[in-house]
């Protein structure tokens, strides 16, 4: 049996100040690592499995992004906007001395791992972006901006996991013991013994306030037309319409695409034709 890949829990200091987390599978090698960038909300815990399974061959940096996880809360809610993660990612990777990486990005992830293609092009070799596109379904958006914004207390790990499961009924989670991991990545024990979100509430904030009107997302979008890319589709998913799939595709005639059915927004990506899309993708890295 070959050994279990170490996984290492650090931190980095952004510029700041703030004290931010991130996990670090893996070893370096001849493969380009793979750099995981959660969704609006998420955290780390989400790319447990995927960087385990990436690491035996490679290194796999996961960070817990500003407000989220272990990874402190600023002082200044306005600081939760696509500048400052960007900033974060790059002193993260400075900070290791990673001159170029692939992303994995689920949802907001994936859009900054696209504006990654803008902002530092020399650092992205390869992107991987995960039920997300240049035109975000509203009625999905709305769901979730109005779901993030107000912490929901639970009882115990009984009581979150059976409210996610009736939230989020179209998640692709195999059992009992994957809806846990789930819920142990949504939540975290409180000082008053209740399970509390575990972001900051705030970072909803710049989304339903903007100071200014949202970026065309498909300018974005096309400056990863150099990027080798692969995007995955959750079948169902009210965020990445089959229409703006499509037009990705359009635009970007090499987009490799994968469409996982019945699976809402996000796919957990350790469904079989995504980890063998993944597998086969990050193979040329």
């Amino acid at each position: 049996m070959p050994a279990e890949p170490r996984l290492r829990e650090r931190t980095f200091t952004s510029s700041d100040g703030l004290k931010l987390f991130f996990r670090d599978c893996g070893e370096d090698g001849d493969a380009t690592p793979v750099l995981c960038l959660p969704g609006l909300t998420r955290n780390s815990n989400d790319f447990l499995g995927l960087a385990r399974h990436l690491a035996a061959h490679r290194r796999v940096i996961c960070p817990d992004l500003r407000g989220r996880g272990r990874s402190a809360r600023p002082d200044d809610w306005r600081t939760y906007e696509p500048g400052a993660y960007l900033d974060d990612i790059r002193h993260l990777l400075a900070s290791l001395g990673l001159g170029r990486v692939v992303v994995v990005g689920t949802s907001m992830g994936g859009l900054l791992g696209t504006a990654m293609a803008a902002a530092y092009p020399a650092l992205l070799a390869g992107l991987i972006i995960n039920d997300v596109g240049p035109d975000i379904g509203t009625d999905g958006a709305g769901r979730i901006l109005s779901y993030i914004s107000r912490d929901r207390p639970m009882k115990d790990w009984p009581a979150a996991v059976a409210h996610l499961r009736a939230t989020f009924p179209s998640l692709s989670f195999a059992g009992d013991a994957d809806w846990l991991a789930f819920a142990q990545g949504t939540y975290r024990e409180g000082d008053d013994r209740l399970l509390h979100f575990d972001w900051d509430v705030r970072l909803a904030r710049p989304l339903l306030e903007p100071a200014e009107p949202p970026p065309d997302l498909w300018n974005l979008w096309r400056a990863i037309r150099a990027v080798p890319a692969l995007a995955i589709r959750g079948g169902v998913s009210d965020i990445l319409s089959a229409e703006t799939f499509q037009r990705m595709k359009a635009e970007k005639p090499d987009l490799v695409q994968v469409t996982i059915p019945g699976v809402g927004h996000c796919p957990t990506l350790a469904e079989p034709a995504a980890r063998k899309a993944i597998d086969e993708f990050l193979a040329q890295f």
